[in-house]
């Protein structure tokens, strides 16, 4: 039987669903409101398999955060790009720095603005030290511990020069895995000539020069130019629930939804935003 011919007014625009990406990566927390793999998970999978989609655009906005959220929820992504066979862009708004970098090389290829912020490839750890401040009050720190480093940098404690070599050497094993993934995600496109893992962040046009993002472009325009100009962009982003929002309400929850809101603004902070 001869197949028919295929009528105008049947096809369909070409897809491509938008996973927006906005505000500090880490695990779940009681009125935390940023990234979790936990949190995005379910999103992602309907993103790369509901409604066949021509390919999945990252909308990115974020100054970072957990180093493991990072990785699994950047992994979890290749996952199901590698599984549905879908290219992947990222596009990045004010910042896409530390862990928002780490989540933009989960694309295949990068877009940024001229101004936005991209790169930290680094890892920092940061605290504070009272132990001067109860000496002068007269405040005895009483701990007791089993096993020897279970006390290490006890932030009432004086800091002691083998918890920093310990630390020092934990951050160095998670900023080579940071490397790593930058390096494979990146391959060939990385400038040679310039170290740019040492936690330094750029301009979206000095990124583009160091081969960190592949160029200046904004969503609809760069995915009317891949897709065409009758191109659908499906949106996929994570909600608070009823419930959830009443539960921020409650004491309790709104001092944690606090500490989280005051911990997020200062990773902002850093990139003048």
């Amino acid at each position: 039987m001869p197949r028919l011919p295929k009528l105008p007014f049947l096809s369909r625009p070409p897809k491509v669903a938008v996973i927006r990406l906005h505000g500090a990566i880490g695990a779940v927390r009681p009125g935390a409101s940023g990234l979790s793999d936990a949190g995005l998970a379910p999103l992602i999978e309907r993103a790369f398999t509901k409604g066949k989609p021509a390919a999945v655009a990252l909308i990115i906005n974020s100054p970072g955060g957990s180093p493991v959220q990072s990785s699994l929820i950047g992994r979890r992504i290749r996952h199901f790009a590698e599984e549905t066979g879908l290219p992947v862009h990222a596009f990045v708004e004010d910042v896409a720095a530390s862990g928002g970098y780490w989540l933009a090389c989960a694309a295949d290829d990068i877009w940024a603005d001229e101004a936005s912020i991209i790169g930290s490839i680094g890892v920092i750890s940061a605290g504070f030290g009272f132990a001067d401040l109860i000496a002068r009050y007269g405040i005895e720190r009483r701990v007791h511990t089993a096993g020897t480093s279970k006390s290490t940098l006890d932030p009432f404690k004086p800091e002691k020069p083998e918890d920093v070599a310990r630390l020092e050497g934990l951050l160095e094993d998670i900023h080579r895995g940071f490397k790593a993934w930058v390096t494979e995600r990146r391959g060939d496109k990385l400038a040679q000539d310039q170290d740019l893992f040492t936690g330094e962040f750029w301009t979206g046009t000095r990124a583009l020069q160091s081969g960190l993002i592949d160029g200046v472009a904004h969503p609809l325009q760069k995915l009317r130019e891949l897709y065409g100009e009758d191109v659908k962009l499906v949106p996929y982003g994570q909600r608070r629930s009823l419930l959830r929002r009443f539960r921020a309400s409650l004491s309790a929850e709104a001092a944690q939804a606090l500490v989280s809101a005051a911990e997020e603004r200062a990773l902002w902070a850093r990139f003048g935003l």
